[in-house]
């Protein structure tokens, strides 16, 4: 089995957390990712705790079917490596900031000058122009810029730093891969590749879908807790009465009506509907205080069977062991090379022809050095004067 992918050959050369997110997407669906690395700055993910089997449990993930290249790009016999291996692989994808790729002679200009059905996909904080392209960014940075940070926590405290990467992988990773597959189905009705310019701030802009809609059709400026979906209805979460939390998105009334059946709330269903802000939060305090009765294995037995829109807010490990998603097959097991598994998160599309099993846990760096250069047509002699260059390790 090789995966819906497996024609592509991509050459990695990125780090931390969105392109190698995204590597990983087209490395599960068949793809072959080679990582190119520095061999004296490692990828810090490679350091970043919690460690399992004494290696970083997100780089054993993230880079989970890659290959390694370390290849000092400094040097100019790495760069002929690179020109070798664009003979065979047609898609880059780099995560500088604009200008770095260009100081190193591998820029987009240069490289499809030597292979014109290049892809090469730029994932940056703020995209390859504007007078930010140069700026530092994070996640939370790109989430303040965009916007979405502004109505995002509560009316009373102001933003909340969430706890996953939104505009990483929602902005970074995930419209990288779209932007790439975009271009590989134009260059099979033309011939010819191009560049992917993505800006996670960008692509974090668009994420405000309706509210952004709202405001530009209508003059909406979207607030905290002041839309519908962001606190400002009973579509919240509620706590039970030992500290945990439920989370109720009952909007449509049959939804509702077997909400306040099981909360034994005759009557509330008709407020569900009702858009005065004075109704709803008289509304979300007697779900509150409905919630705060019982404990949350009570409201677990009672809700399991209904049909409202109502679910449990549960830890990762309780969320692993739920029935949907085992029986989905979220979590797999990936063979170390040297024996045993590493259990891992699973590649979450499904085909119905099958993906093929994973391979391995991510790369130690430069893995696979002499066998890629092996590839390229290096002999003995000349892998051992790139490693007395320095350009390789």
């Amino acid at each position: 089995m090789t995966g819906p992918l497996s024609s592509l050959k991509i050459l990695d050369f990125s780090t931390l957390l969105p392109g190698p997110f995204a590597s990983l997407l087209l490395a599960d669906l068949g793809a072959e990712v080679l990582r190119v690395e520095a061999p004296d700055r490692p990828d810090l993910v490679r350091l970043l705790p919690p460690h399992a089997d004494g290696v970083s449990a997100s780089h054993a993930y993230l880079n989970r079917n890659k290959r390694s290249l370390a290849l000092d790009l400094k040097r100019p016999e790495a760069r002929e490596v690179v020109t070798r291996l664009l003979q065979t692989h047609d898609i880059l994808l780099e995560q500088f900031r604009p200008g770095v790729m260009a100081r190193l002679g591998l820029d987009y200009d240069t490289l499809k000058a030597l292979n014109p059905r290049l892809i090469y996909v730029s994932i940056s904080g703020y995209g390859q122009t504007g007078p930010y392209r140069q700026r530092a960014g994070h996640d939370i940075n790109y989430l303040a810029l965009a916007g979405l940070a502004s109505y995002t926590g509560r009316a009373a405290d102001g933003p909340l730093p969430l706890g996953m990467q939104v505009a990483d992988l929602a902005g970074g990773s995930l419209h990288g891969v779209i932007g790439l597959l975009a271009a590989v189905i134009q260059r099979q009705h033309t011939g010819e590749g191009q560049q992917v310019d993505v800006s996670m701030t960008d692509c974090a802009v668009s994420l405000h879908a309706m509210a952004g809609a709202g405001y530009l059709a209508a003059g909406v400026e979207p607030q905290p807790e002041g839309l519908a979906l962001n606190g400002g209805s009973f579509y919240d979460y509620y706590r039970t009465r030992d500290g945990r939390w439920f989370a109720v998105g009952s909007l449509e009334p049959p939804f509702m009506r077997a909400l306040c059946q099981v909360l034994d709330l005759p009557g509330l269903e008709r407020q569900g509907l009702v858009a005065d802000p004075a109704v709803q939060q008289d509304l979300k305090r007697q779900l509150a205080e409905r919630f705060e009765r019982e404990d949350f294995d009570h409201w677990c037995r009672r809700f399991a069977e209904a049909d409202a829109c109502v679910e449990p807010v549960l830890t990762l490990a309780e969320a692993l062991q739920h029935p949907q998603l085992q029986a989905r097959g979220v979590v797999t097991d990936v063979p170390w090379e040297t024996g045993g598994v590493q259990r891992q998160l699973a590649c979450p599309l499904r085909f119905s022809t099958g993906l093929p099993a994973p391979r391995h846990p991510g790369a130690t760096l430069g893995a696979h050095t002499e066998a890629v250069l092996q590839e390229c047509g290096y002999g003995e002699a000349e892998i051992a004067a790139l490693r007395d260059a320095g350009a390789i390790r």
